[in-house]
């Protein structure tokens, strides 16, 4: 192959406000397809991710994230940079993290449309695109961002491990690409290796980014990896020492916690002849984007005659792009770039909680629109820019349609169950979002689904545990929580609950047993001493309790529950001004603690101080309307300030909330006709 002339190679330069105008319409295209992802619930791994991760409660412990987890953001510390940056300025509010994806899934459109437009200006090109490179770079760009297939790598919060990587990957390729032509700024190439090492820092995928861009260099600018590594061989060194920092992060992370890895538990040979089917429907879904599924499961095909077609049809496209390396060398570089951005977890390396997961088509469905809007472009003359704009507006339309699935995690479940009906984590997580809707029948059965699919199943009999435990059935959940300990002896939670269920049973010998393997297990864990604190109290050993709740509090200083439980404690010996201290410092921590409202009010009430005890316990009540307790209580503080009417009010209302509620009676008796 004769190398082009490098000085040809220069871009022509198209009108800025052209290149400005395709842009922002780019901008306007995404926009229009994700307008109805911005409210979209944190689900699934974003949970401990996000909500349960304290690494991104402070920007200082942001890139130090949750070691051996085996969550997305391990060993990604610029991901867990960036959930950071987003809680600093909005907590847990979901908008401001949609709005960070949705402009990391933008610029690497953007940047797409730099990399396409400007190879289709290269010399081995520019006879045959010149006139149509800004507009074909455009389609091309359009229907990659608003493919539906990309919608779980946006619109799934903590997969912007996958976009952001996929943004860097670009950066890279197109900083090389500016690099390389002639007077270019010395930025460029600093850019290009500054993106290579914040996207190793991103995702692991980012591996071959360094021979992607050598390749590039052969195919499309030097025209040999001789005279590529001749005339770059320092750009070349410098995205290769990123190897380093990722090789340093792999092995930070311990396998992704186990999860990942020939240590994951997972038979290379089985993850391979799955990957075979799943590269199959990852072309399907690129062609015909349907059925779109959240969570595949952890499923292995474990015959090989059953995926033998599907071998043999990924062995043949693997040897018709090494063919087309040298006989047709776009597309053989667009062959290689789907299967080198997919071979780190679609290939013999096991990922074992994600067999098959669309969003790892991010940047590899590049290599398939790309090609396939030339072709139309070819084929079609004129008519093709129809096509395309066909395309994108149905590619549109059906990327707001499956943005709808993810409204709720029920529904995004119920989804996924719906197409998934032997995926026995579909059923568990269904279960769990119909249990926090208050659906505990619902959700009772969706977990008993998941145990038929998958016997032994810990987390399913947990959860289990948790629903019967909210649906008053202790025994059944004490059988549940010691099945899941009898699997895994070494979850904390699951020593924690069935402690704390076999002390509520009045069972408190053998709650201690398991209090104490809980402790021995997290020693750390604030929660298990908290926890052993109130079975004592509620066992009557006050003194012994005092001692857990302090305990808890040593742990963990900012911790809420244990200074209001400390407060009961203190209150039941008498010692009303300690425990007021608690209960005011329980509110400092949550303001909105309507208990610690109520209790503070209490101790208030019997140190006379009346009108003090009533603001709190309008407080308690505001903030749970439901609260008997609270509007007995501010009944008879009421009473007490000849507020008759206020009290009877109150009565009422705790008696509506609990017909049973003997107390309420008790006091609206009192009053008979007064404060009618």
């Amino acid at each position: 192959m004769k190398p082009p002339n490098v000085q040809a190679s220069a871009v022509s330069r198209a009108s800025p406000p052209v290149i400005l105008f395709a842009g922002g319409l780019l901008a306007c295209v995404a926009l229009v397809a994700y307008q109805n992802s911005f409210s979209v619930p944190l689900i699934f791994d974003d949970l401990p991710a996000i909500r349960d991760n304290p690494t991104i409660r402070q920007l200082g412990s942001a890139l130090s994230p949750p070691h051996g987890s085996g969550l997305p953001v391990d060993g990604r510390p610029v991901v867990n940079l960036t959930l950071a940056i987003n809680y600093a300025f909005g907590g847990l509010e979901v908008r401001g993290y949609h709005l960070v994806n949705l402009a990391i899934h933008l610029a690497a459109a953007l940047v797409l449309f730099g990399i396409v437009r400007r190879t289709l200006r290269q010399p081995a090109w520019r006879q045959r695109y010149q006139d149509a490179a800004l507009p074909l770079a455009f389609m091309s760009a359009a229907l990659w961002a608003v493919h539906p297939l990309q919608t779980e790598a946006v619109t799934y919060v903590v997969q912007r491990a996958e976009s952001l990587m996929g943004l860097l990957y670009l950066l890279t390729l197109y900083g090389f690409i500016r690099s390389a032509d002639p007077g270019a700024s010395r930025g460029w190439p600093i850019l290009a290796i500054a993106s290579c090492g914040l996207g190793m820092a991103s995702k692991e995928v980012m591996v071959s980014a360094p021979l992607m861009v050598l390749l590039y260099d052969r195919t499309f600018v030097a025209g040999s990896f001789r005279e590529a590594w001749r005339q770059r061989r320092g750009l070349y060194a410098g995205l290769a020492a990123s190897w380093l920092l990722l090789g340093w992060l792999v092995l930070g992370s311990g396998g992704r916690g186990g999860t990942a890895g020939f240590t994951a538990g997972v038979a290379w040979w089985q993850y391979a002849l799955t990957q075979c089917t799943a590269i199959m429907h990852y072309l399907r879904l690129s062609i015909w984007p349907h059925p779109l599924i959240f969570d595949y499961g952890t499923e292995l095909t474990t015959r090989p005659g059953e995926v033998l077609p599907a071998c043999l049809i990924v062995a043949g496209l693997i040897s018709a792009t090494v063919i087309a390396l040298w006989r047709s060398p776009g597309l053989g570089f667009a062959g290689v770039w789907f299967f080198a951005i997919l071979a780190p977890t679609s290939s013999i390396v096991p990922v074992a909680t994600q067999t098959v997961a669309e969003h790892r088509m991010y940047l590899p469905l590049a290599a398939l629109v790309i090609p396939a809007i030339l072709a139309i472009h070819r084929w079609l003359g004129r008519l093709a820019w129809v096509a395309f704009a066909v395309l994108i507006l149905a590619g549109m339309g059906l990327t707001v349609g499956r943005n709808g699935d993810y409204r709720s995690a029920t529904a995004i479940w119920s989804d996924t169950v719906a197409k998934r009906p032997d995926n026995s984590r579909a059923h568990c997580n269904l279960g769990d979002a119909l249990f926090l809707s208050g659906k505990l029948t619902e959700a009772i059965g969706e977990y008993e689904a998941a145990l038929r699919l998958k016997p032994g199943y810990p987390e399913a009999h947990y959860n289990l545990g948790n629903a019967l435990l909210s649906s008053g059935r202790l025994e059944a959940a004490i059988a549940q929580y010691a099945l899941t300990v009898q699997l895994i002896p070494t979850l904390a939670k699951g020593q924690l609950s069935l402690a704390n269920a076999l002390a509520q049973a009045g069972r408190l010998a053998e709650a201690t047993v398991h209090f104490e393997a809980a402790r021995n297990i997290d020693p750390a864990s604030a929660d298990v001493q908290c926890d052993w604190g109130t079975a004592l109290a509620r066992a009557g050993d006050i003194r012994e309790a005092m001692g857990h709740f302090e305990a808890a509090l040593q742990l963990r200083p900012g911790f809420g529950k244990a200074h209001n439980n400390l407060g009961n404690a203190l209150a039941q010996q008498g010692r009303l001004t300690e425990a007021a201290m608690h209960y005011e410092a329980a509110l400092r921590i949550k303001p909105d603690d309507a208990e610690a409202h109520n209790n503070l009010a209490n101790v208030l009430a019997q140190q006379e101080r009346v009108p003090e005890a009533v603001q709190h316990y309008e407080a308690a009540v505001r903030l749970n309307p439901n609260y008997a307790e609270a509007h007995n209580n501010l009944g008879m503080a009421l009473a007490q300030l000849n507020d008759l009417r206020g009290a009877r009010e109150h009565f009422e209302t705790a008696l509506r909330i609990r017909p049973d509620y003997s107390q309420a009676r008790e006091n609206i008796s009192r009053l008979g006709s007064a404060g009618r």
